[in-house]
């Protein structure tokens, strides 16, 4: 019988901010400098608004323990090809923020330069509204795409590999944003956001690892 081995798989990883506390103070960061900078940047975004990348100085101490959630999940998901390069390794971080509201969007795009790229979901703008049909048709959700770029070039579109539970995988997987979720997938990967319908306004904060060597003492 012949065995199948899973070989170039892509992480994705996904956890929970456990601090209401800290939820809030981010939000409230956050639309402070909306207001401050209403004309923010535009990037990926089709439409919304997109701060600077300098939340860390701006977002106060909840930023940087949002920061600090991101490094700790880098740190559990990352390996080195030679053990001591562990303790010589760090992270930069680099954060901003989306404010998003009835019909935006984000283009597929990567984040180059960056390891690991994550989302942490401070207002998911449904509003509850999360469940069968209508919560459906709110869309928004957070959208990747098959990084193996031959696949999409195939001529039979509808033949799809197996994963390791035998199941067909999607060349476009998504994911349902829920407020207080954070997700961190590598940097490389495409990614889009859905038009957003939903009658609340979306809030997310979006945080890029760039890996660097500590400096040594002495």
């Amino acid at each position: 019988m012949s065995e199948t081995r899973h070989l170039f798989a892509t992480p994705f990883v996904i956890d929970r901010l456990q601090s209401a506390e800290g939820i809030s103070a981010l939000r409230e960061a956050i639309l402070a400098e909306q207001a401050r900078d209403q004309a923010g940047v535009q990037i990926s975004n089709l439409g919304g608004w997109h701060s600077n990348t300098k939340m860390l100085e701006w977002g106060g101490e909840a930023a940087r323990a949002l920061a600090h959630k991101a490094m700790t999940m880098a740190d559990e998901a990352t390996g080195f090809a030679y053990p001591d390069e562990a303790s010589q390794s760090s992270w930069v971080p680099e954060m901003w923020a989306n404010v998003s509201g009835r019909g935006h969007a984000n283009q597929y795009h990567t984040h180059p330069g960056s390891f690991w790229s994550a989302v942490a979901y401070i207002d998911d703008g449904y509003d509850g509204a999360t469940h069968g049909p209508a919560g459906a048709a709110l869309g928004g959700e957070l959208q990747l795409s098959d990084p193996r770029m031959p696949m999409v070039r195939m001529t039979a579109p509808t033949l799809r590999l197996k994963d390791q539970n035998g199941i067909a995988q999607k060349s476009e997987p998504t994911m349902r944003p829920a407020t207080g979720l954070i997700v961190m997938f590598p940097s490389w990967l495409q990614h889009a956001v859905r038009p957003f319908h939903g009658t609340g306004t979306r809030i997310s904060v979006a945080i890029n690892l760039i890996p660097a060597r500590k400096l040594q003492d002495g």
